[in-house]
């Protein structure tokens, strides 16, 4: 009897054990994360472990634990989910803000969006849906280093400053501020000296030199991991220097994990170890790739081989000691954003759906839009319009009423999504009459419409013409995604030229013979060089790619509701010949850093409906290295208007012996609202850091020797402003 006893006992305990509810140390949440991630990784088999180390982490059966899917998205909203969510501006045009705090609270907004649907997953026990979990795979903080890359509208633009900042704004807003909980998890990407061509990324040996390494393609990662303290960050696709990124020791091991102490999880891009053996050609099959991929610091796999790392082990290839260390990072995050705590010891388990598309959200989506878009000319003040003098306006373009193109990529989807034809037809109806019509496709005249002077005709019975240009994300965007390649200025996801499509061109001179006021609202990615356009249209507004309340924002912009202050992350160059080639990552003669050459409109340029005034402060004018100065300003409008000025501080060093040096750089921006006659006192620090240079050998150090220092409305010598001479003293003070 005792025997039958015994043996009972011992089947229930097995039961037991492996049985969901079954409370093991890992679901105690009074111990720490690191001991209950170590409990949990004691108890995964091999198979188990290497299976959650892919993007799709299936459940654990035995143990309870559930299944996650690490892949999502939120570069400007929660994006690719089916519920209906709110879409801010894509990230150029955030970038274009120049507010880093509006930036913040942005993400923060989109953050509370995706954690309101992942605790309804959680609760659910759905969390291995795709695109509901939290592990946001943005910011993107690559360089924008040539205007023709498709994806550049992802990023904050060409300065590393400017990407910093702004990539730092956006990882706090996600990430939350609790000590010891995420609110989600962002992630840095893509790691590094990643900004095409899109059409041989998985074969590309991207080849850069100590200095335009250290001096423009890693400061903003830096910035992320260093000081915003980002969780994630994804490796590119592209070869660096010879080795695939997702298995670069250098950049992986010796700079992300030693030299600035990055202890959060690093993804490969979806499907990159695929290519170390296939297309880079670096390994000699899957099994190799993948067990190095580990070694050098590789966590996640988005794809399907991680699996493999089984036989890794079982060949000697990677230890299973190796595996842990990944695995752990991995299920660091997982418990810090709550998916072992369906309860309310987490912080953020409260937030509900109540959050979706609420008013506060749908009035940041606004206010960011109108933010972002830059008056780039306005002859004899023909802006801001007045509809009282207005009894019909002519609307046309193809994207005077295409939703899809406000909405850019990685994108979600809104309830509603306000076009200029809409917000016009609406704000105006009974005073204007609006006479839309698409005149033309993007790239080539519409199908069995009326040919151009047939609406130049038509166009002329208005009072204004209003012509709404540009492209979008079926255009320009990543590889595969851009659908609509193939036409001659578009090649996998990028453009050949920075020139509006030729059949713009083409209807906005027949527009232009009517003799009637013309203004374009450009919408794209980038810039678009704006020649024959700048000499002829009375006014031009670029728009980005704006979010749902773009139209609302156009509106208010033209008819003067709101006074335009979005600047230029991005410099607008002459023409194509203006351009390096495009695979040249060599930062000579690129971006406004280097570039010697005329441009159309500078980084950091915008117009306003006001004027500002710029009064010098006293100021030291010597400077011990390694101390940090102070700089103060007042700046004035000192126009009739209300309006928003974005200060902008630039610093640039007399030459020195290392004779590559940026012609000025970028290091210190702040967005002031004034109203007409109002001054404000704007403050600056600069600390070495900002006052160094990279040397030839990727150290930044501060040196001895005159420095310019400036602020103003934009770029030194392009704008009003005042100089600030510094004399740097002492011995030579390296930062890092």
């Amino acid at each position: 009897m005792k025997k039958i006893l015994l043996l009972f006992t011992v089947g229930w305990s097995v039961c037991a054990a492996q049985s969901p509810k079954t409370t093991y140390p890992f679901r105690d949440t009074t111990l720490t994360v690191d001991e209950r991630v170590e409990d949990l990784i004691s108890r995964l088999t091999l198979s188990e472990k290497v299976q959650m180390m892919k993007h799709q982490s299936p459940a654990i059966e035995r143990l309870g634990v559930p299944a996650y899917n690490w892949w999502n998205e939120a570069l400007h909203g929660v994006a690719r989910t089916k519920e209906k969510v709110t879409v801010f501006p894509q990230a150029i045009g955030l970038a274009a803000t120049f507010d880093a705090p509006g930036l913040q609270k942005t993400a923060d907004m989109i953050s509370s969006e995706g954690r309101a649907l992942f605790n309804e997953d959680l609760k659910a026990g759905k969390t291995g849906t795709g695109y509901r979990g939290l592990t946001y795979w943005t910011p993107n903080v690559n360089i924008f280093r040539d205007p023709r890359w498709g994806r550049g509208q992802e990023t904050y633009g060409e300065d590393p400053y400017l990407s910093a900042q702004m990539g730092m704004a956006m990882v706090r807003g996600l990430e939350g501020n609790d000590p010891k909980f995420l609110k989600a998890v962002a992630c840095a990407k893509h790691y590094a000296v990643h900004s095409g061509p899109e059409g041989n990324r998985h074969t590309f040996n991207a080849q850069v030199d100590a200095y335009d390494l250290w001096d423009t393609y890693l400061p903003a990662f830096q910035a992320l991991v260093t000081e915003a303290k980002v969780h994630g960050v994804m490796c590119a696709y592209n070869r660096l220097d010879g080795q695939p990124c997702c298995g670069h020791n250098e950049l992986l091991h010796d700079i992300l994990r030693n030299q600035w102490g990055f202890d959060g999880y690093v993804t490969s891009d979806c499907w990159a170890l695929k290519d170390f053996a296939h297309n880079h050609k670096t390994h000699a099959n899957d099994i190799e790739a993948v067990s190095d991929a580990v070694l050098k610091g590789t966590d996640l796999e988005c794809g399907d081989l991680y699996q493999l790392l089984e036989q890794g082990v079982n060949q000697g290839l990677i230890s299973e000691r190796s595996v842990n260390v990944s695995l752990k990072r991995l299920l660091t995050i997982l418990f810090k954003i709550g998916l072992f705590d369906p309860d309310s010891h987490h912080p953020y388990m409260s937030i509900d759906r109540r959050v979706l598309e609420c008013p506060a959200h749908q009035q940041q989506a606004y206010e960011m839009a109108c933010k972002s878009m830059v008056l780039l000319e306005n002859k004899k003040n023909i802006l801001p319009l007045n509809p009282k003098k207005l009894k019909r306006i002519a609307m046309i373009g193809p994207n005077a009423n295409d939703e899809q193109t406000l909405l850019g990529n990685y994108n979600g989807f809104p309830s509603e999504i306000v076009t200029p034809v809409e917000s016009f037809t609406k704000q105006l109806e009974g005073q204007v009459e609006i006479d839309y019509m698409k005149g033309v496709d993007f790239v080539q005249p519409l199908k069995d419409a009326p040919s151009f002077k047939e609406v130049a005709a038509r166009a002329k019975k208005a009072d204004v013409i209003i012509f709404v240009s540009g492209i979008n994300a079926n255009y320009e965007g990543e590889a595969g995604d851009a659908g609509a390649a193939g036409y001659g200025a578009f090649s996998g996801g990028d453009r050949t030229t920075i020139q509006l499509p030729q059949v713009q061109i083409d209807l906005l001179k027949e527009l232009k013979k009517t003799g009637r006021p013309l203004i374009l609202v450009n919408m794209s990615g980038s810039v678009m060089s704006f020649d024959w356009e700048s000499r002829n249209a009375d006014a031009i507004l670029q728009c980005w790619y704006g979010g749902q309340s773009a139209g609302d924002a156009i509106f208010d912009i033209l008819f003067g509701e709101y006074n335009p202050s979005g600047r230029m992350p991005l410099t607008t160059y002459m023409n194509d010949t203006d351009l390096p080639p495009f695979e040249d990552y060599s930062m000579q003669n690129r971006t406004y850093r280097y570039f010697q050459g005329d441009v159309r409109y500078p980084f950091g340029y915008g117009l306003s409906y006001t004027t500002f005034a710029f009064d010098e402060c006293l100021a030291d004018t010597t400077l011990t290295t390694g101390k940090t100065i102070t700089y103060k300003v007042n700046v004035t409008n000192t126009g009739k208007r209300a309006g928003d000025e974005v200060v902008q501080l630039y610093v640039a060093h007399q030459a020195n012996s290392n004779k590559r040096q940026p012609i000025c750089a970028l290091k210190g921006f702040k967005r002031v609202s004034l109203q007409p006659g109002e001054t404000q006192e704007v403050t600056f620090e600069l600390t070495p850091k900002e006052l160094a240079l990279v040397n030839q050998q990727g150290e930044l150090l501060q040196q001895a020797g005159h420095v310019d220092v400036y602020i103003g409305g934009g770029q030194p010598y392009k704008s009003e402003g005042v100089f600030y001479p510094l004399s740097v003293t002492g011995e030579v003070y390296k930062v890092y």
